[in-house]
């Protein structure tokens, strides 16, 4: 059977329109290398967004405080600040707070 419309919208909204809280959760274990994040997205969440995306997400993050990178030899890393680890679960709290609502 085909899903409804506005359940493909609503998967969207909350994968791919919410990338960040993903990037932030794989980063919440490890480390995060950028070229490989979308794999790790997929492994744990079941999508995968695009690497360009990942890229533009990962920028808007760094300039917001909610991660550091620091480059490793050639390959530049992402981890969780603090204010990130804030960010992190204040979403989440928001996500449970709304699933009990519906």
């Amino acid at each position: 059977m085909q899903q409804p419309k506005p359940l493909k919208r609503l998967c969207h909204s909350l994968t791919h329109g919410n990338i960040w809280l993903a990037a932030l959760s794989v980063m919440k274990r490890r480390k995060a290398y950028a070229y490989a994040l979308p794999k790790q997205i997929q492994r744990a969440f079941g999508y995968a967004p695009s690497r360009l995306m990942v890229y533009f997400v990962l920028y808007k993050l760094e300039g917001e405080g909610l991660i550091s990178a620091k480059f490793e030899g050639r390959r530049k890393y992402y981890e969780l600040t603090k204010k990130g680890k804030h960010a992190l679960a204040r979403g989440k709290r928001m996500l449970f707070l709304l699933s009990k609502k519906l």
